[in-house]
């Protein structure tokens, strides 16, 4: 049976519309990966998506694991509380200064601590230092209750909103594909 999915397209066309979340959270690192990791970007997508059925990368080959890493313009960050990864962005530089927030989101282990608007605070601030003229992102209504209201507090504005109909996998969401 397929399932009504509603896509969201949201975007910030200039840095003061941008508001940052001021919560301090006690022994956050946020650091780039500089030496692009393909088994680590695979964790990171699988261990943050797994709960909102992000599948499609899931049967990716080593091969297109290291490919996607090391394109050019692909930047990951990773949030770490006390050495423990906690949450990633990636952030997928494009033409015309565009600046794609690609992937989002937080391990279940941290979801809840008001985490996912400081992350996104960061995605969008080191966005905008790249030089972007736009940052946006997608998101849907499988994603967390609190995803689209976390966007647009930080000063993201939809563009477009599209409903589409997918096949999702049978498993039971955080399970294994």
């Amino acid at each position: 049976m397929k399932t009504k999915i509603t896509v969201f397209y949201l975007e910030m066309l200039n840095p003061d519309d941008f508001r940052p979340s001021t919560k301090i959270v006690k022994d956050l690192e946020i650091m780039q990966v500089k030496i692009p990791c393909p088994e680590y970007n695979r964790f990171l997508y699988s261990a943050v998506g797994r709960d909102w059925n992000w599948y499609g990368k899931l049967s990716w080959t080593d091969n297109q694991w290291e490919e996607h890493v090391n394109r050019p313009g692909l930047e990951t960050w990773v949030a770490y509380i006390s050495g423990t990864p906690a949450g990633y962005f990636e952030l997928n530089k494009q033409p015309g200064n565009n600046v794609e927030i690609l992937y989002f989101g937080l391990l279940p282990k941290f979801i809840g601590q008001g985490l996912g608007g400081l992350l996104l605070t960061e995605a969008v601030r080191h966005a905008w230092d790249t030089g972007a003229k736009r940052v946006w992102l997608h998101t849907c209504s499988l994603d967390h209750p609190a995803a689209l209201e976390n966007y647009k507090s930080r000063g993201f504005s939809l563009f477009k909103q599209e409903t589409e109909y997918k096949e999702l996998p049978d498993a039971e969401p955080g399970k294994e594909f």
